[in-house]
C-alpha cells in the first residue's frame, strides 16, 4: 500500500550501502550503520531549504504576533472575518504557515517507511504484526530493492557483536533466525548497543528544545510557559526515546540519534544565517534613511 515510500527509501539504503560496503565489506556492521545514517543525511539535506523557509516564516509569524493580537481583539466575535483578516495579513507579510509543517511532515512517512524496511530484512516470528517466515524462507526472500542476498548480508551484520536489525524486546524465533549468520546474539549484548544510542537520543532530543525554547521571542516564551503541554516537551520527547527504544531495531536508534543529530546542528545554522539577515537588513535599512 505504502510502495511509492518504502522503494525510494529501500532504494537510497541500498545504493549507501554500496558506497560503504565496497569500503568496509557487505556483511560489515558499520557499513550497514552508516548507509541508516547517510539516508538520514541525504532525506534531511533535501528538507534543508524548506527549512530555513520554514524558520524564516517563524520569525515572520513572531514578529506579527502584536498585530494577530489586535485583530484577534477587534474581530474575536466573528471567526469568519477574524480568519480572513488573518489570512491578509500572512499574505501581505509573506507568511504561508503550511511551509513550517512540511520538513516534519515529510520525516513522518520517511520514518515509518524505514522502520517497515528494515523490519522486513527479518520476516521470522509470530503474533501480531509478523510475517511468520521460517529463517530459511526469510533468507531467501527479497525486500524491495534488496536482493536475497543483500538481505543474508544485513543479517550477517553486526555492530559490535548485536544485529543492527534486532531490539531488546525480539522474540526468541526472531533472534533464533540469526543463529545461522554469526551465531544467536544474546538480549544483554543488544542492550548493550541499544541503551547508550537511547540515551544520545534523549539527551540531544532535550539539547534540541532547550535551543528551540531559548530562541523563541519574548511574548512566545511566556505564551509557551504558559502552556502546560509545550513546557512538558522539554522532558517527553526526550524520553520517548527511552520508552520506545527497547521495542525498536538498533537501526531504528542509530536513524534517531543521526536525525537528532542533524537537527542539532541545522538549528545552528538556520539560526546563523537569520541572524545575519536580519543584521544585513536593518544595516541597509538605515543606510538608506
Amino acid at each position: 500500500m505504502l510502495d511509492f515510500v518504502y522503494y525510494p527509501i529501500s532504494a537510497v539504503l541500498w545504493l549507501w550501502h554500496r558506497v560503504f560496503g565496497a569500503a568496509l565489506g557487505a556483511d560489515n556492521g558499520f557499513a550497514w550503520a552508516l548507509s541508516v545514517v547517510f539516508l538520514v543525511f541525504t532525506v534531511r539535506a533535501l528538507l534543508l531549504w524548506p527549512a530555513i523557509v520554514a524558520a524564516r516564516t517563524d520569525r515572520r509569524v513572531q514578529k506579527l504576533r502584536p498585530e494577530l493580537e489586535k485583530l484577534r481583539t477587534k474581530h474575536g466575535k466573528d471567526a469568519r472575518k477574524l480568519a480572513v483578516e488573518t489570512q491578509r495579513l500572512q499574505r501581505e507579510n509573506g507568511v504561508r504557515p503550511l511551509l513550517g509543517c512540511l520538513p516534519a511532515l515529510v520525516q513522518v512517512p520517511v520514518f515509518f517507511g524505514l522502520y517497515h524496511v528494515l523490519r522486513s530484512f527479518n520476516r521470522t516470528g509470530t503474533g501480531l504484526g509478523q510475517f511468520g517466515l521460517t529463517p530459511e524462507q526469510n533468507a531467501t526472500t527479497a525486500n524491495y530493492v534488496f536482493s536475497a542476498h543483500d538481505v543474508q548480508s544485513f543479517l550477517s551484520a553486526r555492530l559490535f557483536g548485536a544485529p543492527i536489525s534486532a531490539s531488546m524486546s525480539s522474540s526468541d524465533s526472531v533472534l533464533a533466525s540469526f543463529a545461522q549468520f554469526g551465531g544467536m546474539p544474546s538480549v544483554t549484548t543488544i542492550a548493550a548497543v541499544a541503551i547508550p544510542l537511547m540515551a544520545i537520543a534523549c539527551i540531544v532530543t532535550h539539547i534540541n528544545a532547550r535551543f528551540s525554547l531559548r530562541h523563541q521571542s519574548a511574548d512566545a516564551a511566556g505564551a509557551m510557559q504558559a502552556d502546560l503541554m509545550r513546557k512538558l516537551m522539554l522532558w517527553v520527547m526526550p524520553l520517548g526515546s527511552v520508552v520506545a527504544g527497547p521495542v525498536l531495531p538498533i537501526a531504528i536508534l542509530l536513524y534517531w540519534v543521526a536525525n537528532n543529530a542533524w537537527t542539532y546542528a541545522q538549528q545552528h545554522l538556520v539560526h546563523f544565517l537569520l541572524e545575519r539577515e536580519e543584521r544585513v537588513g536593518l544595516a541597509a535599512a538605515s543606510s538608506t534613511r
